[in-house]
């Protein structure tokens, strides 16, 4: 079953969704301080592709806090309104439910990417 939902995310948000996640992740690169930064948004823009079987997994730590405050101010704000106005979208149907729940996933990531790991279950 997740498989064709993650085929059906991929059509209906997933794509976009990945899109941006990349984009984030190409400017965060151009800088050499930013390359962890870059590298934790091409971690989710592959999550972005295909969410269904997959959960989020927050660590605490001092560093992630400090690392997820920047990243909030510079980056996670657009990202974290683009997932919550496709959520709405995607309520509009009751077929969308599902893919709004997984957009909510990626606007809750979007806010607090770092100290996350993706756990396949």
């Amino acid at each position: 079953m997740s498989c064709l939902g993650n085929i059906i995310w991929m059509i209906f948000g997933g794509l976009v969704s990945a899109i941006g996640w990349f984009l984030a992740g190409c400017l965060w690169c151009i800088t050499i301080v930013g390359i962890p930064i870059g590298r934790q948004c091409f971690k989710f823009a592959s999550l972005g592709l295909a969410p269904f079987g997959k959960q989020i997994v927050y660590n605490d730590s001092n560093v992630s806090l400090l690392l997820n405050i920047i990243w909030l101010l510079v980056s996670g704000i657009p990202l974290a309104l683009a997932h919550l106005l496709s959520a709405l979208l995607l309520t509009i149907t009751i077929i969308g439910i599902p893919f709004a729940k997984q957009s909510m996933k990626m606007a809750k990531l979007s806010l607090m990417p770092f100290g996350a790991r993706i756990v396949s279950y």
